[in-house]
């Protein structure tokens, strides 16, 4: 390969492939070998690739005389979109086994970028009150909690969208979910107490502020971490730390209304309200907030039973392992393996990634409210804040550890590995995977 521009266009084809994977969701070892598997196999060998948290960057030099072909990309906004992450992964595999060239593989990553969701707003919306309600089922709320959270869950998606569409960074919008949460909450105890009824408000702030923890990106940064890119998984960790500090922010703001509303605070501790319910009904709502997570992130409708199974196989070797009330690490893990064996294997059956499985299985049991109450008692001056931070580091590497070696048993025992796969280590959750060898990396083999 020695025409230039055919090196722009190939490197220009990985690069923006790689941004709608790091954009969507996916972790930086499985962009960084996508971008190397797609040079790889269309005719640049060892391309140079730069891929951390904001900017991803490849370069090409065809000679040592002739100078490097340099290409750059910047990362703006990041959401989790499981609808692109398919429809790349798809692409993806149309390029490796030579059922597309480098052109048609070009216009379709435009299309993909100019094409919108297949889902409706207000579906998306109702989907996280789904979330909400499902989590709230987890943490022992009745039925009046269950649908506060649901309620909450609706209005703050509404709110955040809103704040997104206009540019908000995350850290203000953290901050206004957090207040409605909590004034959502105080509305809701002072027509309990008009009505002489009991609500527990540190239970009913703990279920509205469940959607806007921060475990996704905490475990997406240990995962970074453990794949060797730790600039990225620096970076991720501040953003989530800077999140839940926005969310702390909020719900303190929020807190002020109790005495206009004449809600006593006396005993309310937001994020330490949570009692877990009994197993079968922890299994309902794990599975019910799980699959209304993947659906609310455009997830295609044939993974759901997939994210199903493998969130109840999940759960019940977690609490078959472990009390449920005590989130150990070594439950997570146990957890974390099944969840890992388990998507790895069925992934595929159902065309979609294994990233498109896993996370959302994961989602019920990720240590956000660990990290809140971390922050929050750290903030308040107390040491325990340090033990609570410990406690969710050791299950979120628990979780990304035993997620990574149930992929690992899952592999077959026998196989031909590239050499492109020697180079990079773990199995891949999305984009280039094993077995994906087309006919020119066949020949070079």
């Amino acid at each position: 390969m020695t025409d230039a521009r055919e090196t722009y266009k190939i490197l220009d084809l990985a690069l923006r492939i790689g941004e709608i994977l790091l954009s969507s969701g996916a972790g930086a070892a499985d962009v960084t070998a996508t971008m190397l598997g797609i040079t790889h196999h269309l005719g640049l060998r060892n391309a140079d690739i730069d891929v951390t948290f904001t900017l991803l960057r490849m370069s090409y030099q065809v000679d040592p005389e002739e100078m490097p072909v340099l290409l750059t990309r910047n990362i703006s906004q990041r959401d989790i979109d499981y609808d692109d992450l398919t429809r790349t992964h798809e692409l993806v595999s149309d390029i490796l086994e030579d059922r597309v060239d480098v052109a048609e593989a070009r216009a379709r990553v435009a299309r993909l970028n100019s094409t919108g969701h297949w889902l409706p707003r207000w579906s998306v919306v109702a989907g996280s009150g789904v979330v909400g309600g499902g989590v709230s089922l987890i943490l022992g709320g009745g039925a009046v909690v269950t649908v506060v959270a649901a309620l909450a869950a609706v209005l703050i998606t509404m709110l955040m969208r809103t704040l997104n569409r206009q540019r908000w960074p995350m850290f203000y919008q953290q901050i206004a979910g957090g207040m409605v949460a909590t004034a959502v909450a105080l509305l809701v105890a002072a027509g309990a107490q008009q009505l002489d009824l009991t609500v527990d408000t540190s239970q009913v702030i703990t279920a509205n502020i469940v959607l806007l923890l921060s475990g996704i990106g905490f475990m997406g940064a240990i995962q970074d971490a453990l794949s060797g890119f730790y600039l990225t998984a620096g970076a991720r960790i501040i953003e989530a730390l800077l999140a839940t500090a926005g969310l702390i922010a909020g719900v303190s703001a929020g807190l002020s209304l109790a005495r206009p509303l004449g809600v006593s605070l006396v005993g309310v501790r937001p994020g330490s309200g949570a009692v877990y319910a009994d197993v079968p009904l922890i299994l309902v709502g794990a599975i019910v907030s799980a699959c209304a997570f993947a659906f609310t992130c455009y997830a295609p409708l044939r993974a759901l039973p997939a994210i199903g199974m493998s969130t109840l196989l999940g759960h019940l070797a977690f609490v078959s392992v472990q009390d449920p009330a005590q989130s150990m690490p070594w439950a997570a893990a146990c957890a974390a393996v099944v969840i890992g064996l388990v998507s790895y294997t069925i992934a595929g059956r159902v065309g979609v990634p294994p990233l498109v499985v896993v996370v959302p299985a994961l989602v019920p049991m990720l240590p956000g409210l660990l990290i809140y109450r971390g922050l929050s008692l750290m903030a308040d001056g107390d040491t325990a804040g340090i033990l609570q931070l410990s406690a969710a580091a050791a299950t979120t590497i628990a979780l990304a550890a035993g997620v990574i070696l149930g992929e690992y048993i899952a592999q077959p025992v026998k196989r031909n590995v590239r050499r492109l796969e020697g180079r990079l280590a773990g199995p891949r959750m999305v984009g280039v995977m094993h077995g994906h060898l087309g006919r020119r990396n066949r020949t070079s083999a």
